[in-house]
């Protein structure tokens, strides 16, 4: 998320009560977290196990529960409590904004778009020509959409992500100042939902079909032509490339990346990177071929002990 202007350290400082270690005029331009951070940008860091990783980032700005010695070319940000004073950046910088209307006046719909009865668009939400967005889809705030796109009756565009920090009072929710991005020619079926960026952004590329009640979490980027059946669950960040295709009630966890071309048969499970140009199958999902062979030994299995 790229702030409206650049702010100095000091300003940034001020704004969360923190100390800070650099020069006071050292530009901040944005936040971010840490697997899309740019130049200019804030990440924090509230676990010793993260402190290199978030220190030696793109991030020239590090939001940190600890005064360590600061990289050279960057500047650190000492809080207390790096979540919740990221939450008030977000909160600042991208405030929570009610809506009194079904379509925003601030929304930007292009020519001949259809909306149908009982959608809402919500503020800042740009729209391009020739769509149709059927009933009862909400489509939050900041969303952007392209040509040539449909979205089927009681899908949700924008909700929060799914991210919490466990506390001893309860979880804390880290806030959501991203968007929803969805390019030309995309399907979007019913009841699906797609969740925005924590503080980037949710994107769907061009010509990708998505069917019925499909779950996409925050971060995670979906390539052009892909095929997803109904059902399927992806976790935040993950990455998806160009052509593949997830047949039904296929579950992907977070932070993962599937190649090129890559196809997964339905119910399997995505735990780790998976190459492309192949078919996978089963939990943990593997070559499809491999996955079969297993499955025909262990059928075989009763009879081999049954002769011993």
């Amino acid at each position: 998320m790229k702030f409206p202007q650049t702010h100095t350290l000091q300003q940034i400082a001020t704004i969360i009560n923190a100390e800070f270690v650099g020069d006071s005029n050292f530009p901040v331009e944005g936040m971010n977290e840490i697997h899309v951070v740019t130049p200019g940008d804030i990440v924090f860091v509230d676990h010793p196990k993260y402190y290199d990783k978030a220190l030696q980032s793109a991030a020239t700005i590090i939001l940190i529960n600890k005064e360590v010695e600061c990289p050279e070319g960057k500047a650190l940000l000492i809080s207390d409590d790096p979540f919740r004073d990221f939450n008030k950046l977000t909160d600042y910088f991208k405030p929570f904004q009610k809506s009194v209307e079904n379509i925003s006046s601030s929304a930007e719909i292009g020519e001949n778009t259809v909306i149908q009865p009982n959608s809402f668009i919500g503020n800042h939400v740009k729209i391009g020509k020739n769509c149709i967005i059927h009933s009862n889809v909400s489509i939050y705030d900041y969303t952007e959409i392209g040509d040539n796109v449909t979205i089927h009756s009681n899908t949700v565009l924008g909700a929060s992500a799914f991210y919490y920090k466990n506390r001893p009072e309860g979880f804390d929710q880290l806030k959501s100042g991203g968007r929803v991005l969805i390019e030309d020619n995309v399907d979007i079926g019913a009841a699906c939902t797609i969740d925005r960026g924590v503080s980037g952004d949710t994107t769907i590329k061009k010509g990708t079909k998505i069917d019925n009640q499909v779950h996409i979490g925050h971060d995670t980027v979906i390539g052009k032509k892909c095929l997803i059946a109904s059902q399927v669950g992806i976790a935040g960040c993950v990455v998806i490339e160009d052509e593949v295709t997830l047949w039904g009630q296929v579950g992907i966890r977070s932070d993962v990346k599937l190649g090129y071309k890559t196809v997964v048969l339905a119910q399997s499970g995505v735990s780790k990177n998976l190459e492309g140009n192949k078919t996978y199958f089963g939990y943990p999902a593997k070559e499809a071929r491999k996955a079969y062979k297993e499955a025909a030994f262990l059928k075989q299995l009763p009879s081999i002990l049954n002769k011993k």
